[in-house]
């Protein structure tokens, strides 16, 4: 007698007409066939069960405060920097708490359970860390939320950034951040790189940077970060997040750069929608695209995911929590149109992305927890084109969240959802 059963689901994979047991929150067996009963029965009708979404870069504590004090006239990167630096002194915790859990609230409908989120230390009075931390608390029964300790201002830029970012260490935050490319010179951002890989290393801590968001090709803190990462012997747990001057750089220096990321084993984090906006600003025409070099970088065998960055904040005045609209960006902006690419691409917002997080036991394997999600859509490649309903939500193996099925989606084979709706809906039995 097993808890549940989720019946005649495709996999990722390409399995088709697979069942999946779940005992004690964990996927106890996933094959054809399971003869047994549980106390719940779910039919897929052979719609995708994928693992649960991953957004491995956001930032939860300027979440849903668009037009709080004013809205970003411009729509460019420094006014958005410029306005958090209006809206962080008149931000409290209070407030802060319940904008990050209205979009954890429409995180789980999104079937996005995990969450890496930059908590800015650059105000001293940490009412972000103090906030932040609240809501890693609340929501623990439902999402695994990841933070970061991030210097926006600049960790030696800012006053008493250094003293800032090892508070909020100490106060919880498990993850050592850094935006190198924003301190006053570029001494001083390599300077930086090295003193938060010491930070991380002496702490046992993970490390993820804001590394060259921008478009100046020498902005090259990559490089020290990969060096740094090799140097204190933190392969594999580091991040460079954006990259987005790589886009830019000379195609020789990259042909060197790649394999010292590959040798340092470093997790490439690109945000597809906030740089396609905002990169590329001084550019006249030919403009630039504003993405790292993902499919080299895949090529070149590093962890490449990809993060929602922002939703509705001083920077991006867009976003829907939904890591598919994120992923269907990057297939337009890298290029990436082929079949094996889209299955990457799909890789990058669940496999990849918990990768980048350490997870352990995630993915859909007997012994590994029961969180996943139910999809209106035949296979990863079809969820990409509709950014499809989520028609239910399991997290331990306990259904979250249920949404009714869309109506007149045109799938694969051209047959719209309404020509057959008792396909597309989700039984309880």
């Amino acid at each position: 007698m097993f808890d549940l059963i989720i019946r005649d689901a495709t996999l990722p994979d390409g399995r088709t007409g697979i069942d999946i047991a779940v005992s004690g929150g964990t996927i106890a067996a996933i094959e054809p066939g399971i003869a047994a009963e549980a106390g719940e029965e779910i039919s897929a009708t052979g719609r995708l069960v994928s693992p649960p979404f991953i957004d491995p870069h956001f930032h939860m504590d300027a979440t849903l405060s668009l037009g709080i004090p004013r809205m970003n006239v411009s729509g460019t990167l420094l006014e958005g920097i410029a306005l958090w630096g209006e809206l962080r002194p008149i931000a409290t915790k209070e407030e802060m708490v319940e904008r990050a859990l209205r979009y954890c609230d429409l995180a789980v409908t999104q079937g996005l359970l995990f969450i890496r989120s930059h908590v800015d230390t650059s105000d001293p009075r940490l009412v972000t860390a103090e906030a932040l931390l609240e809501v890693q608390e609340r929501v623990k029964p439902y999402i695994d939320l990841q933070l970061v300790a991030f210097p926006q201002d600049g960790y030696y830029r800012a006053k008493d950034g250094v003293a800032s970012l090892n508070r909020a260490l100490d106060m919880g935050v498990g993850i050592v951040g850094g935006i190198p490319h924003f301190e006053r010179t570029m001494e001083d951002g390599k300077a930086s790189v090295e003193a938060l890989c010491r930070i991380a290393a002496d702490r046992g801590l993970p490390v993820d940077i804001h590394c060259d968001e921008t478009d100046d090709p020498l902005s090259r803190h990559i490089e020290t970060l990969a060096a740094e990462t090799i140097r204190f012997g933190l392969e594999g747990r580091v991040a460079g997040s954006h990259l987005t001057s790589m886009h830019s750089m000379d195609n020789y220096y990259v042909s060197k750069l790649i394999p010292l990321m590959a040798e340092a084993r470093i997790n490439v984090i690109s945000n597809p929608l906030i740089n396609i906006m905002l990169q590329g600003r001084h550019d006249t025409y030919p403009k630039r695209r504003g993405l790292t070099r993902v499919r080299e970088l895949m090529e070149a065998g590093l962890n490449v995911c990809f993060g929602h960055d922002c939703v509705m904040d001083p920077w991006y005045s867009m976003g829907s929590g939904d890591m598919l609209e994120v992923a269907h960006m990057a297939v337009h902006v890298a290029q990436m149109a082929g079949i094996e690419d889209k299955r990457k691409i799909f890789d990058a917002v669940t496999v990849n992305s918990a990768k980048t997080l350490g997870l352990e036991g995630y993915g859909l394997e007997k012994g590994c927890k029961a969180d996943f999600v139910i999809l209106q859509a035949a296979d990863p490649i079809e969820a990409l084109r509709l950014k499809p309903t989520r028609l239910a939500v399991i997290k331990a193996g306990k259904v979250i969240s249920r949404t009714a099925p869309k109506i007149g989606e045109l799938f694969l084979d051209g047959r719209p959802a309404s020509v057959d709706p008792g396909r597309d809906h989700v039984p309880k039995t």
